[in-house]
């Protein structure tokens, strides 16, 4: 039974180094980068890591400002990009983020991606307040209904994320969760796999449609008091918010009642700007985004003078 045993651990100890070995030489896996907290209490990613995402297909970066993608080579007439995963955008390569495409567009601009999973709309003003000693000619917020709901706390409580308690009328800064659980899963593949394989919900196919399970007019008057305080405490008037394909218009209204810039997108009558069984832009709708992005921006500059020299 004893040599039993004995060979049972060890056949399991085997294949534990087989399974790792083959996993990280044939990327099976996504390999997540670590995050940390600053001073300012932003979350944002440990500066310069870099990892592969969806089968060895590309690699992602974390440049060392702490935020995914390439850093702009010059800073004079800057505009950031501030946003969620859909700004993150670890599902493509580099060439498809939102920075890349528009310097394509708009090449007298520089741009600079400030994008992190599960970024909440006051979250976002946060980090936008964060990076203004740069002197951004605007800051592009990319935005949806959720990301407004999750940033009050009474709405809809989170630990992870920043969100304004109405109560106090202060932020509550986000916490990280489980940092030293994640590490340690994120740095076995093998472990990270059998979470992923077996943990998590088998994925549905995407259909575009935005999943509605909110009456936004039931929280109408917490939502004008995001908007005071976001008035009250932030310069809006160099904020232009990137609406995602069916945002809530009671949202939208509320946004240019305070002030904010506005642009809309529209997805209707194209073909998918999504992947097949995940919500999130493929390089097709990264790049119908920015065209439509920098169309709003062209706009909004009309009429004045576009370029700030430093």
């Amino acid at each position: 039974m004893n040599r039993f045993i004995k060979y049972l651990v060890l056949f399991v100890i085997i294949g534990v180094v087989i399974g790792e070995l083959l996993l990280r030489v044939l990327h099976l896996t996504n390999d997540v980068p670590l995050r940390t907290i600053g001073k300012d209490n932003i979350q944002k990613y440990v500066p310069v890591q870099h990892g592969y995402w969806n089968r060895g297909g590309h690699q992602w970066q974390i440049n060392k400002l702490g935020w995914a993608g390439r850093l702009p080579k010059q800073y004079h007439n800057l505009i950031t990009i501030i946003g969620d995963s859909y700004i993150e955008n670890f599902m493509n390569p580099d060439d498809c983020h939102q920075g890349v495409l528009l310097k394509e567009l708009l090449p007298e601009h520089n741009f600079l991606e400030a994008g992190r999973s599960g970024v909440s709309f006051i979250e976002a003003m946060e980090i936008a307040k964060s990076i203004d000693s740069l002197n951004p000619v605007v800051h592009l917020l990319y935005m949806n209904s959720s990301d407004f709901t999750e940033s009050i706390k009474s709405v809809k409580p989170m630990t992870d994320i920043a969100q304004l308690d109405l109560k106090t009328g202060k932020i509550v800064p986000g916490e990280m969760k489980f940092a030293f659980a994640k590490r340690v899963l994120y740095s076995c593949k093998f472990a990270y796999y059998l979470f992923n394989r077996f943990s998590q919900p088998k994925p549905t196919r995407n259909t575009g449609v935005p999943k509605r399970n909110l009456d936004f007019g039931k929280i109408e008057m917490e939502l004008k008091q995001l908007f005071h305080f976001t008035s009250v405490n932030y310069d809006v008037g160099n904020k232009v918010l990137v609406f995602h394909p069916g945002t809530d218009n009671l949202i939208i209204e509320l946004a240019r009642d305070t002030g904010f810039k506005v642009i809309v997108l529209n997805s209707s009558k194209e073909k998918s700007w999504t992947f097949e069984y995940d919500p999130h832009w493929n390089c097709y709708g990264n790049e119908r985004v920015a065209s439509q992005v920098s169309k709003g921006l062209t706009v909004f500059f009309n009429g004045k003078k576009a370029i700030v020299e430093n």
